[in-house]
């Protein structure tokens, strides 16, 4: 999954010289909370929320109104934003995207093309409706989680089981995260699940395999196995 398929690509920007009460403005009324900073046509600098709200703070305390008004409309962008700014290219996957806002602790980055031009920025909001999108949450249907042995065609059998039961599968994830050596933890979303049915799938499922719990979320049912 590609950075290029799940940026914002309406980028809105400011110019260094552009106000702080400019940039303000903006970002209330995109509601968003970053902005890249031009100069040129060329990317310089990104100037965020915090940025903002840290330079009208400093302030704030010694200043009348009318005075601090005054001061935001008169400081400049680049006299607050960040310069030398991350970015990612677009073909990106969004998990490279992910583990670089995570180890900068930064919510958003510029995205940029091959010739060095800002063709986007992805946020983490944009990285929720990965997630999202990834695990079918919008289908309201029974995620059901095992610890399966890590060996071919140990999920097929589950998935089988499940499709017996007139089920639709919608996603598969696995990790080795937190499993045993030579398993791995599974978690299947399926939807079309005749409700009726469910207590006899569950039966045959733990028969088959290790189960950790269920989540029926159209039911807002959760149930947990003890290992």
């Amino acid at each position: 999954m590609l950075v290029k398929n799940w940026m914002s690509k309406e980028v809105i920007t400011v110019d260094v010289n552009d106000s702080m009460m400019n940039a303000t403005k903006k970002l209330k009324e995109h509601d968003i909370r970053m902005l890249p900073v031009m100069k040129n046509g060329k990317l310089v600098g990104v100037i965020t929320d915090r940025d903002l709200k840290r330079a009208s703070a400093s302030d704030a305390s010694t200043l009348e109104v009318h005075e601090l008004l005054y001061l935001i409309s008169n400081i400049k962008v680049q006299q607050i934003m960040s310069g030398n700014p991350i970015t990612v290219p677009s073909d990106y996957t969004v998990e490279e995207t992910a583990e670089i806002l995570l180890e900068n602790k930064i919510s958003g980055v510029p995205v940029m093309d091959d010739q060095g031009r800002l063709v986007g920025v992805i946020t983490q909001h944009d990285l929720f409706e990965v997630l999202i999108s990834l695990t079918a949450e919008r289908k309201k249907g029974v995620q059901f989680a095992f610890q399966l042995e890590d060996r071919p065609g140990s999920i097929r059998e589950v998935t089988d089981i499940i499709r017996k039961y007139g089920a639709r599968i919608a996603c598969i994830l696995s990790s080795d995260e937190n499993a045993p050596a030579g398993w791995r933890n599974v978690f299947v979303r399926a939807y079309q699940i005749d409700r009726e049915k469910l207590s006899l799938l569950q039966k045959d499922l733990k028969d088959s395999a290790t189960m950790l719990y269920m989540v029926d979320h159209r039911e807002n049912k959760r149930v947990f196995y003890e290992m």
